[in-house]
């Protein structure tokens, strides 16, 4: 953006704002990722979801049909403390996730 001096019309200078980006640091992201299996029912997965991610009865449905077409889902974001528990959790109870 150029901002002209206007206090001396006969000199005219240009003055420059200069934007100033901050980076900041920010946490990474990891993502719990449900694969399809053959042994585990929709009503199983979907009450593992529920009970140990905490999803709603609609999201809970929604990821147990995108693993079961698609193979795989995220179903939950965030930092690695979160999601350790969360993987051995599902892990215990024969489902197969992992972090990535």
């Amino acid at each position: 953006m150029k901002i002209y001096n206007h206090d001396s019309f006969d000199k005219p200078q240009r003055q420059h704002e200069e934007d100033v980006l901050v980076l900041e640091k920010e946490d990474e992201i990891y993502k719990l990722v449900l694969y399809n299996d053959e042994v585990n029912t929709f009503d199983f997965v979907i009450d593992c979801l529920i009970e140990i991610c905490k999803h709603t009865l609609e999201q809970a449905e929604q990821c147990t049909m995108l693993v079961h077409f698609k193979g795989k889902c995220t179903v939950k974001t965030g930092d690695l403390d979160l999601l350790k528990p969360m993987n051995q959790m599902l892990s215990e109870r024969g489902l197969t996730c992992e972090i990535v």
